[in-house]
């Protein structure tokens, strides 16, 4: 096994970065501008990724995010909504499934709330759940079994669509009282 040799400009910030709090600051700003570059996040998943780099203490990490909200670069609320209505447009999804994945990237509860409920004014559940069962008979046939009936009202819950709601259109798919797209 070949061993590196260190390299004279490697090493030198890390000691300078712990002798000199501005420039372990600068580092940490540095490393969060190419995450926010990289693609968008949410404060706790850069606090998280900023804290894993070299040189980066609590006292930094928390400086850089406060400098990053007043810049206007970092903010969960709009952080939150972009991504439900980016979600939402890519394909059918249910405010269950979005809002277990917005909890899951650390965004409170009444930022998540107030997000999905922006989303959903514009895109109605029902709306979403025809558009969802519309793909699924295009790509499958509609179902005519318990089996195939199961096998979509499963799929829709996974979607993260609402128990009654799934239960209701899969009844109507099943029996052909969808709208007839030409099926």
């Amino acid at each position: 096994m070949r061993r590196r040799r260190p390299q004279p400009g490697r090493e030198e910030p890390e000691l300078d970065s712990a002798a000199d709090p501005d420039k372990a600051r600068r580092q940490v700003f540095q490393r969060a501008a190419k995450l926010l570059a990289a693609k968008q996040r949410s404060v706790a998943e850069l606090r998280e990724r900023l804290l894993e780099g070299r040189g980066a203490n609590a006292t930094n990490v928390a400086e850089v995010i406060e400098r990053l909200r007043e810049y206007g670069y970092l903010d969960d609320a709009r952080y939150a909504q972009s991504y439900a209505s980016l979600r939402v447009q890519q394909r059918p999804i249910g405010r269950q499934r979005l809002e277990r994945d917005l909890r899951m990237k650390q965004i409170d509860k009444a930022t998540v709330d107030a997000a999905l409920d922006s989303v959903f004014e514009e895109n109605p559940e029902s709306e979403l759940i025809d558009s969802a069962i519309e793909k699924r008979i295009r790509l499958r046939g509609r179902p005519h079994t318990r089996a195939e009936a199961r096998k979509l009202f499963d799929h829709l819950l996974r979607q993260g669509f609402a128990f009654e709601l799934v239960s209701e259109k899969v009844r109507a798919a099943s029996k052909g009282d969808l709208d007839d797209t030409g099926q």
